[in-house]
């Protein structure tokens, strides 16, 4: 179990990011799992390249926080559309972002049972609940475009 920590929209993110969001969310390991249960790996997969590519690769792998195996697994994976790569702080941010969006959904049914058993809702409140969904939205758009901006150029064969 662990804690994740957001600053206030006026800091800064230790990346140097704005962040978006702030609280304090307990989380644990295994909401961050892409699988149920870890599957020995046991087919192995050669692939040969020259001295500068497995620069490049290593290079590439350490930067997105993997090991050379898992990154090469992610990418190829990734390329045969099973699942899109994404580090551990992307899942972290994810999960934070859909936890958000939980609670927001939660107050804006709320409000909506209200209105329909006839009672009154103050103007502020719905004001307030449409300012948090368009506040989370920038956040979820933000994470979008870095992950797509990660992704870097078309693959051979994509429009």
């Amino acid at each position: 179990m662990f804690y994740i920590i957001f600053a206030a929209i006026e800091g800064q993110a230790h990346d140097g990011r704005r962040p978006l969001l702030k609280g304090l969310w307990q989380m644990s390991e295994s909401s961050l799992d892409t699988k149920a249960g870890k599957a020995r790996k046991g087919r192995l997969v050669n692939v040969r390249v020259t001295d500068a590519e497995h620069e490049k690769i290593e290079a590439a792998a350490k930067a997105a926080g993997m090991s050379v195996s898992a990154f090469f697994r992610s990418l190829m994976l990734e390329g045969a559309g099973v699942r899109p790569i994404l580090t551990r702080d992307d899942r972290l941010v994810m999960a934070a972002l859909l936890e958000d969006m939980r609670k927001i959904g939660v107050n804006l049914n709320q409000v909506a049972r209200a209105i329909n058993s006839g009672k009154v809702v103050h103007p502020a409140e719905i004001d307030l609940n449409l300012k948090n969904v368009q506040s989370i939205q920038g956040a979820v758009m933000l994470e979008l475009r870095g992950l797509s901006r990660r992704a870097g150029y078309q693959r051979r064969g994509e429009e």
